[in-house]
């Protein structure tokens, strides 16, 4: 079954939060020209790849867009930091070294308010 290119660019450039112009300006061509592109069934494979590069993706990426399960893994994973893109879909990744260095960081500015406050509250002897 052969996709609509069109659509499939459309999908991921709204996915990614795009504008039609903004792609099109990365393109140098129209943003009436990139509505015509988006409507075409086939795009010619050059041009489906200067796509896919504005874009951020592959064209392989771009091929097997699936919005579904690019949903289904953001949602799946919603407190991970990074979104990586990979001809297999869109999955996230985060370092947990980071979060415990995060955690770590809180707790040391927390500890230092309670110093504070007991230097501040301190009764004279």
């Amino acid at each position: 079954m052969n996709k609509h290119r069109g659509r499939t660019v459309a999908k991921c450039r709204n996915f990614k939060g795009i504008k039609q112009d903004s792609l099109a300006q990365d393109l140098n061509v129209s943003q009436s020209e990139m509505s015509r592109i988006e409507n075409l069934e086939d795009i010619d494979d050059n041009l489906f790849a200067q796509i896919a590069e504005a874009l951020g993706v592959s064209p392989e990426f771009l091929d097997n867009f699936d919005e579904n399960s690019a949903l289904y893994h953001i949602s799946n994973n919603i407190d991970n930091t990074t979104i990586t893109e990979n001809s297999n879909g869109i999955s996230q990744v985060f370092n947990p070294l980071d979060k415990v260095i995060e955690l770590y960081e809180r707790l040391l500015a927390s500890e230092r308010e309670k110093i504070e406050l007991f230097k501040k509250n301190k009764p004279e002897q």
